[in-house]
């Protein structure tokens, strides 16, 4: 008798003890999950210009605006926020004290600048647009806009007749790099006579040194078409004052001629709707590297002037036609940088981890000048 009382009472008191260490489990994890969701309604969101200024600022802002009303969540904003200038340490305190659980950094070097405030906060999620930087907390998210490139670089091939093509651009990193070398890859599919010419501006929006690359490259040495890897269309604008044909980036333009052949153009939307279905849903934390393209839906180019031609359209939806079953189709097979250095050998492909972050080259018919 005395035996089973204490066999019953050793099954209650373990009976017991189970339930406390569970209810203890159920509370903690209870906490935590109340504290994401205290902060999965509310995204931060830093970038370098005007949220009003059509381009990178603009499509990136209606792009997260978008994907935030879709799913209910408030999106706090700070824009004019300049690179290595010490502002945005500030953005992101005053983000996190106003309650943001996710944090946007929507600049190429801002990660690189808050390195330490990001270890700093290890329970809010951040994203970055490149990918100088990587931590448990963030996350490189981009879109593969050399696809674009690439595309636009096929219609260029076709349309230049001097078979010079000036290119303005921000800075030789793995990004504006990268774009570059599709874009030459494009035009050479079509046109491998032509030239593309490259001008640095050292910045991603200086207008007056981008007008005057613009002017440099059509007057002394002849391009005839256009494009850049800049923040607004000022390389637009030059080229429509001289009546020659460009390619814009990032925007869809108004109150052009026929010479603005077509943009190469993110759905932002889409893109900031699958960063903040992996961020509710808790998986960010796990993953490195977010890069979606054309295969997505994401990347494509916009509406065509009336000057291009059907048929050229026609080559440059076969070309995307390719890309949507090959996403290795623009970096692969032979190539060898305008050095003379072989890149990429005979049935190769050069794969995402280089891509993202080790692009320091131009390949051949890609020339810089001053």
């Amino acid at each position: 008798m005395n035996i089973l009382s204490e066999k019953r009472r050793l099954k209650i008191l373990l009976g017991l003890g189970g339930c406390i260490v569970a209810m203890i489990i159920y509370l903690l994890i209870f906490a935590f999950d109340t504290e994401i969701d205290k902060r999965h309604d509310k995204i931060g969101f830093i970038i370098l210009g005007d949220i009003n200024e059509a381009g990178w600022n603009a499509s990136h802002y209606n792009g997260i605006k978008a994907a935030c009303e879709e799913y209910g969540l408030q999106l706090l904003i700070r824009d004019h926020v300049k690179e290595f200038s010490g502002q945005c340490p500030v953005a992101i305190e005053e983000l996190i004290a106003e309650g943001a659980g996710a944090i946007f950094l929507v600049s190429f070097n801002y990660a690189s600048e808050v390195r330490s405030l990001i270890d700093k906060y290890p329970h809010i999620s951040f994203i970055n647009t490149s990918t100088l930087e990587h931590a448990k907390n963030l996350t490189s998210c981009f879109a593969r806009m050399y696809q674009g490139r690439y595309l636009s670089g096929v219609l260029a091939g076709m349309k230049t007749k001097s078979n010079v093509i000036g290119y303005v651009a921000a800075m030789p990193n793995a990004e504006v790099c990268r774009g570059i070398n599709a874009f030459a890859l494009g035009v050479q599919r079509v046109n491998p006579n032509a030239r593309v010419l490259v001008m640095w501006t050292g910045d991603w929006q200086v207008e007056d040194v981008e007008a005057e690359h613009a002017q440099i490259l059509i007057e002394k040495y002849g391009a005839d078409l256009l494009t850049y890897h800049q923040d607004v269309d000022v390389t637009g604008k030059v080229a429509e004052k001289y009546g020659v044909d460009f390619i814009a980036y990032n925007a869809h333009l108004e109150g052009y001629s026929e010479h603005y052949l077509a943009s190469v153009i993110c759905r932002w939307d889409l893109y900031y709707k699958d960063i903040l279905q992996k961020y509710m849903k808790g998986e960010l934390f796990s993953i490195r590297d977010n890069w979606v393209g054309v295969q997505q839906g994401v990347i494509t180019l916009s509406d065509y002037s009336e000057s291009v031609t059907p048929k050229m359209v026609s080559v440059v939806n076969s070309a995307k036609n390719e890309l949507l079953y090959n996403n290795n189709l623009i970096f692969c097979d032979e190539i060898y940088d305008n050095q003379g250095q072989l890149r990429c050998g005979k049935n190769q492909v050069i794969d995402d981890k280089i891509l993202l972050s080790d692009i320091d080259w131009l390949v051949r018919g890609v020339e810089v000048v001053e």
